[in-house]
């Protein structure tokens, strides 16, 4: 056992928070979640950094709440130097670091690349549009673009996850030896959008292929029980190699479920009980699941209600680490509520702003949350312990409490320009023809 323990971090795509056996799905199957959250901590009520991709993963890899963060949408924005990662704390005190999947914080050439930003080897997606497609041409590896042999001249033979985590397990190998921090982040489930109600990409249905099911929802459940039995081998490796007692595995989504690719989230209620998806600020586009294990530290089989964003994980792992936690972040560290200890400290509150459609807000005051869908609009109030569908807008009905709102608004968000780069994002590649996949 170490006290300077490795960090795995897994952040799928477009996973919704009722997507998993852990958080009540009985029509998908996820046997290696199942046992994550069996052997650590579950959490129920764990908030992505936003409702879409790359304002989410800002927020996780800076500390940051999108009130405060550079990136507040989807655009291809890149991080600056002035922008600490968790990467870099961790890598200041002796961890090596490797990002293997979906990136989104910055393309080549530019300061938020990931090999500017703390990472020593980087392999995966670079942008978002890229990423959409599952049997891509090219990765990019460090700063080389990569060709994928399998995929060249409309080839379908190369399937990005197993690249993934091929890289993944191969950074174990090659860092057992020293604490290491693997963020890992392969784009299951999210849907290939450019390929309509074929966007569900994935090499076969496997078990689901008899179900009696539309396509897109056998395809979809199909990618998250592959992401589920990835997972499960990135576990088998922390054994084979010996260093499972001493590793974190931290599980996550970015953001709600999506209904793109042909899906629709009432097929497998992969919202869970919440209103909403992806691209809402109502709990179903920003709840998510959360799995932390420790064995031997983290108490195992435990359920946390207390709640968390991903603005706090930074400061969380930086203690569970022994690192310096960087001055001016939004998070707060929950480590003690992970080795099963009393915690006092809470936030007051959480903030959300989403800047497509409009500029959306929203706050969670203890039970209370408000939400705002755009500059003008009414607020929004729903009694999280009592309605957590955000069914019933109590509104009218509690004006102390909006106005303690409308007083958080004016002070939870610095005044934002979209940040311009000097270097224009590469121009999509649009995905070839799709061909039928070798006998």
């Amino acid at each position: 056992m170490t006290d300077r323990p490795n960090i795995v971090l897994i952040l799928a795509d477009d996973l919704g928070w009722g997507a998993t056996g852990p958080y009540g799905q009985e029509k998908i199957r996820t046997p290696n979640l199942d046992r994550l959250a069996a052997e650590g901590m579950r959490f129920t009520q764990a908030y992505a950094g936003s409702t879409v991709c790359a304002p989410s993963r800002c927020s996780l890899m800076t500390g940051r709440h999108t009130g405060h963060a550079r990136i507040r949408s989807n655009d291809e924005i890149p991080l600056q130097p002035e922008d600490v990662t968790l990467a870099e704390v961790l890598r200041g005190v002796g961890y090596r670091t490797s990002a293997v999947g979906k990136w989104g914080l910055g393309w080549q050439n530019t300061t938020g690349h990931p090999r500017q930003q703390g990472f020593e080897e980087f392999y995966g997606f670079l942008g978002h549009l890229d990423a959409h497609n599952y049997y891509p041409p090219t990765l990019w590896r460090n700063e080389e673009e990569v060709p994928l042999r399998g995929n060249q001249n409309a080839g379908r033979q190369v399937y990005a996850p197993d690249e993934f985590l091929l890289a993944a397990t191969n950074t174990i190998r090659l860092y057992q030896n020293h604490p290491f921090f693997l963020y890992y982040a392969p784009t299951l489930p999210h849907a290939n959008n450019e390929r309509g109600t074929n966007g569900m990409e994935i090499p076969s249905a496997g078990e689901y292929a008899g179900k009696p099911w539309p396509a897109p929802e056998r395809n979809k459940a199909a990618m998250i029980t592959r992401l589920d039995a990835d997972v499960g081998r990135l576990l088998d490796a922390l054994r084979y190699f010996k260093v499972e007692l001493d590793t974190i595995v931290i599980f996550t989504s970015d953001n709600g479920p999506h209904v793109e690719g042909g899906t629709s989230t009432n097929y497998f209620r992969d919202a869970g009980p919440f209103r909403g998806i992806k691209r809402d600020l109502y709990e179903g586009g920003i709840r998510v699941p959360l799995i932390v294990r420790w064995p031997g530290v983290i108490p195992a089989g435990k359920v946390s209600d207390r709640p968390v964003a991903f603005w706090d994980l930074l400061p969380t792992v930086a203690e569970l680490a022994r690192a310096t936690v960087p001055k001016g972040l939004d998070g707060l560290s929950f480590a003690p509520t992970l080795r099963g200890r009393q915690q006092t400290n809470q936030h007051e509150h959480f903030y959300w702003e989403f800047h497509e459609g409009g500029y959306r807000q929203a706050v969670r005051l203890g039970d209370w949350k408000a939400v705002r869908l755009d500059v003008g609009r009414p607020l929004e109030l729903y009694d999280l312990a009592q309605d957590p569908g955000e069914a019933r807008n109590v509104a009218a009905a509690n004006p102390e409490i909006l106005a303690r709102v409308e007083t958080i608004l004016k002070s939870a968000a610095d005044p934002w320009v979209k940040p311009v780069s000097t270097i224009p994002p590469p121009a999509w590649k649009e995905p070839a023809p799709a061909a039928a996949p070798p006998r």
